[in-house]
């Protein structure tokens, strides 16, 4: 097996696949050789990433499966298509995740807070649920489980409280799989990104609330520099774990006080 195709064989779930960090992650692990399975809510978003992918990677494998990550009933199905169509999952990585303007607590919406509970935390969880289930089962048995977590699971931005709640909750989660999944040789790790350039950080460029009350323009990296962490990651031996990692913009305000 060559260097560059040493995940031959490996099968690789990313939810939020098709969009963002997800899709440069999936671009990673395809040049790797994984074959990789990309979830998400839209469905037409995601047949044109898996189009494009395969486009760029060829003689690789994409898999594009719509599925809404905080229903129990569609994240079964998921699960199931993969276990049907490959027969076994070595890489979850649970990146899909979605915020709110920032917006003082006591005007959050329940159905907002709802809303991000189900696809930052329910979803990651129920993903996790699941791929626990297969790895346990599958022969050879075990898998690594990548969460992504943002610098939000450390410090939160000024109101933000749906989204820092549900990160911090997912650093709580990344352990806990990990303690429950080593018996198992299962791995958990979790890497928490800063202001990686994605339409969804575009607004960085404008200026966003600092802790200060001041509107500050921010750096971004490349998100092809995260996707690159998270194949280091997931190239490691089952016996080794990277439990918490982070990549982020070196200026970016976020270490010391704001």
């Amino acid at each position: 097996m060559s260097e560059s195709n040493k995940a031959a064989g490996s099968i690789a779930l990313v939810t939020g696949g098709g969009t963002g960090i997800g899709r440069a992650i999936s671009a990673a692990l395809l040049s790797e050789g994984y074959t990789v399975i990309i979830a998400g809510r839209r469905a037409d978003v995601l047949l044109t990433s898996a189009d494009e992918l395969a486009g760029e990677h060829p003689g690789a494998t994409v898999r594009a499966v719509a599925a809404d990550i905080g229903d129990p009933r569609s994240v079964e199905a998921l699960f199931s298509t993969i276990a049907a169509e490959f027969g076994r999952l070595d890489l979850l990585v649970n990146n899909a995740g979605m915020g709110l303007p920032a917006i003082p607590m006591e005007d959050i919406s329940f159905e907002d807070w709802n809303a991000i509970v189900a696809v930052n935390l329910t979803g990651t969880f129920l993903c996790t649920q699941q791929a626990m289930k297969m790895m346990k089962a599958q022969t050879p048995r075990g898998g690594r489980i990548i969460n992504n977590g943002s610098i939000s699971a450390s410090t939160p931005r000024p109101l933000s409280a749906p989204y820092t709640a549900t990160k911090h909750a997912v650093s709580g989660l990344t352990k806990s799989t990990a303690l429950d999944g080593r018996p198992f040789d299962i791995a958990c790790g979790q890497i928490d990104i800063g202001n990686a350039a994605t339409d969804m950080t575009s607004r960085m460029s404008k200026g966003v609330l600092q802790a200060n009350g001041e509107v500050a323009t921010e750096p971004t990296i490349p998100a092809h520099l995260v996707a690159e962490a998270v194949v280091y990651m997931a190239g490691l031996p089952l016996t080794a774990n990277v439990l918490s990692m982070t990549v982020m913009a070196t200026q970016m305000p976020y270490v010391g006080r704001g």
